[in-house]
């Protein structure tokens, strides 16, 4: 039936060609257009999925130049249409210049009928396959979302996830410890959310501020208890009254200010600088540091009793490079944020540009892959980002394994399982494609060692 069929608008101005080319596409609902204004008409209306374009369009029917302006108008409006163009006028120079901007075949006339419908299939089909995976996309990122907008698959930070919502509704503190990138600040938030507490979310990096501002900041101040104070201020730890307060970098705390935390943290008040009265605040701390601090307890650089008040519960975060997979997923949702936005033309990652990632040890971690994605979005010449794109053309180097044959195997097996599912969006079969196995023993091996997908 013809409503099912899929629909393909022809934008041709000899009507004779027109009613040929209605014929020989017998597998597509034909919508014809003759000139630049109702071919755009049609595609806002209909929405085909392919189109083919003669470039030879009025007011230069001998000319490319209104063809080639109505291809940049339909890939600037629907850049997923799968446009096939036709010319008579210096073939080869055409075809390149339609490739660049954005078309999807060429052909030359004269017409072959025939070949016209194969290629328009096939087009149909590409259309259909990146229309299924942008769908997948879109279930993989929601599938894979904890703490409301994490997005992990990685057992690893699924377990510090889990930890963290257990922790959520007690008004324990919250120590988070883990390299700079890893994403301190979003579990904070993420604990936050899930806690139920109706006060703010506040958050403040110890190391951005002065040591002589940091007291200020925290504890806040009277007017005119110093230079420059002309009106009493709120520190954070008052703004987060009744909700959350975030120390991130927390081992930059001078030593004589921590005595100070400590007290708040024992007695749950507070006196601002240049006053004399004690405010009762419910703050929920939470924080987090890169540094050691039980080397810094030992240099007698962090205080001991500090530490047990901030470290109810320690959450250890892993590295990107510790979460096989998450990188592929991750930088999927990076590049559709960061297409939308900047070059909506780049629809998604090379299969060199995936590899890359999977190799690539990410000292950076989460902010270096943003980064990264962010820049290979705007540099990307094509549909699709390259490993060159990301300035990432080798693998780092090769990984210590442990000296047991068995359990190398076991690790390896994991973590190329998990990159595997992370590339083909939790598709099985296609994961199994991936890895030259059977379904059924991908199957097995999942249930081996224990893999969500």
């Amino acid at each position: 039936m013809s409503e099912t069929r899929p629909k393909l608008l022809v934008i041709e101005d000899d009507p004779g060609l027109q009613a040929q080319l209605k014929w020989a596409y017998e597998d597509f609902e034909v919508i014809v257009a003759g000139d630049r204004a109702s071919a755009m008409a049609a595609l806002r209306s209909e929405e085909p999925a392919v189109v083919t374009l003669d470039l030879g369009l009025p007011p230069d029917p001998d000319g490319t130049s209104e063809g080639f302006a109505l291809l940049d108008e339909i890939m600037g409006l629907k850049p997923d249409t799968k446009v096939i163009v036709a010319s008579g006028h210096g073939a080869r120079e055409s075809a390149l210049q339609a490739i660049e901007r954005g078309a999807y075949d060429f052909y030359q006339k004269p017409m072959d009928f025939d070949e016209m419908a194969l290629i328009a299939a096939r087009a149909y089909r590409l259309y259909r396959l990146e229309a299924e995976n942008r769908a997948l996309a879109v279930r993989a990122g929601k599938d894979n979302r904890v703490l409301g907008t994490m997005i992990t698959a990685a057992p690893e930070m699924l377990r510090v996830a889990r930890t963290i919502e257990r922790v959520a509704g007690t008004n324990v503190s919250v120590m988070l410890l883990g390299a700079s990138g890893t994403g301190k600040e979003l579990l904070a938030r993420g604990l936050h959310e899930a806690s139920g507490r109706a006060g703010a979310f506040v958050a403040i990096n110890c190391a951005a501020i002065p040591e002589n501002l940091l007291e200020s900041e925290l504890f806040g101040h009277e007017k005119g208890a110093f230079t420059g104070a002309v009106k009493t201020t709120e520190g954070k730890i008052e703004q987060a009254h009744g909700g959350t307060l975030f120390l991130d970098e927390v081992g930059d705390i001078p030593f004589a200010l921590q005595v100070k935390l400590l007290r708040f943290l024992q007695e749950r008040v507070i006196e601002r600088i240049g006053g004399r009265r004690s405010i009762a605040v419910d703050t929920r701390i939470v924080c987090a540091t890169h540094q050691n601090l039980e080397a810094m307890i030992a240099d007698g650089r962090f205080r001991e009793d500090l530490w047990y008040r901030l470290a109810e519960i320690v959450v250890k975060i892993p590295s990107l490079a510790e979460r096989p997979g998450d990188a592929a997923l991750l930088a999927r949702a990076f590049l559709a944020r960061f297409a939308k936005e900047m070059n909506p033309a780049v629809k998604g990652f090379a299969p060199d540009a995936l590899a890359a990632m999977d190799a690539w040890g990410w000292p950076g971690n989460v902010r270096e892959l943003e980064n990264r994605v962010k820049r290979a979005v705007i540099m990307a010449d094509g549909k699709l980002v390259h490993a060159g794109d990301l300035d990432l053309d080798a693998p780092g180097g090769e990984e210590d394994l442990p000296l047991n044959l068995k359990s190398a195997r076991e690790i390896t097996d994991r973590r190329v399982i998990r990159q595997a599912l992370a590339r083909s969006e939790g598709n099985i079969s296609s994961t199994a494609k991936l890895l030259g196995i059977s379904r059924p023993t991908l199957y097995d091996l999942l249930k081996q060692y224990d893999l969500q997908h």
